[in-house]
């Protein structure tokens, strides 16, 4: 009889990423609580202060966003790492996987929301093309655009700030106004000449992809799900992202074991199991040719940091 498969990764809400993660997360009692998970704004330079060892790690149940109006901050979002500055955007979508290191000094504000907070019914998160998965992370905004994005946020915080989500609606209306900002200013958003079949089956392929390597691990198989060829959907993927699909599972692959590498004591067999390789030592390959580390020399230097 087959071994069991690892228990999956923990997919975190801000309650449980905050008390795991932050040294005293009694500073930020207010977001303790599940109504966080549909929505909270903060000042960021009020949150990056208590990490003192970075975030490891992790996925989001939800999309956060942060907007720069002094200094830098540093993060890894997917595959990539990133620094913006003021008047830059930094969007991490739910589901993606990001970390980011301790020591930054800035100010700005910190955006977290739910799909269903910010979308009317019907509405999915292809509404706005910034909250598609592939979408760019970084975002960088004019003056003008930065300057109307801010003052976005600050009447979003100071309303969040008075009365929580008892005026939800018009938190709504603040939040859908700023991410039309993002929208416009986003010059890289792929939907705007993909056509809408290929986009929306491109979305639900990466959807899939970030729930599903435990038991998909192949093109094939994400084409059958989706019930369309292997052709169709690698010509719709790389039309839409530039990248072929079994590249988006690689190095989804990469970014899952990464985290299980942080957040549970599985060995690297396991680990390689858990995303979908039965080879230790191609996996062991692949995690290098992405990180440049070993997966244990990976591990240490994240429970050393």
């Amino acid at each position: 009889m087959p071994a069991p498969l690892p228990a999956p990764i923990r997919t975190y809400q801000p309650e449980t990423y905050l008390r795991r993660f932050m040294p005293d997360p009694a500073a930020f009692s207010g977001l303790l609580t599940p109504a966080a998970e549909r929505f909270f704004i903060v000042p960021v330079e009020q949150m990056y202060q208590h990490f003192t060892r970075g975030g490891a790690p992790a996925r989001s149940t939800a999309h956060s966003c942060l907007l720069l109006t002094s200094g830098t901050a540093r993060m890894h979002i997917g595959t990539e790492s990133y620094t913006a500055g003021p008047g830059e955007v930094l969007l991490v979508r739910a589901g993606q996987v990001y970390s980011f290191a301790p020591g930054d000094v800035n100010t700005g504000l910190l955006c977290h929301f739910h799909d269903d907070f910010v979308l009317g019914p019907g509405e999915s998160p292809g509404s706005f093309s910034v909250l598609q998965f592939w979408g760019a992370p970084f975002i960088r905004l004019d003056a003008l655009a930065a300057g109307f994005a801010e003052q976005l946020l600050r009447r979003l915080l100071a309303d969040y700030q008075a009365h929580g989500l008892q005026h939800a609606d018009l938190l709504r209306a603040y939040l859908r106004a700023f991410l039309h900002e993002l929208v416009r200013a986003d010059s890289t958003s792929a939907t705007t000449a993909a056509p809408n079949a290929a986009a929306g089956l491109t979305q639900r392929f990466l959807q899939l992809v970030a729930t599903s390597l435990r038991t998909s691990h192949r093109v094939d198989d994400y084409a059958a799900r989706l019930h369309v060829s292997a052709g169709h959907l690698g010509k719709c993927v790389r039309h839409v992202t530039g990248k072929a699909p079994a590249k988006w599972i690689e190095e989804s692959q990469v970014l899952e074991a990464k985290v299980l590498l942080y957040q549970s004591p599985l060995t690297v067999g396991e680990i390689a199991l858990e995303v979908g390789l039965a080879d230790a030592s191609y996996f062991s390959r692949l995690f290098k040719k992405h990180t440049g580390l070993t997966p244990l020399a990976f591990r240490r230097q994240m429970h050393a940091s």
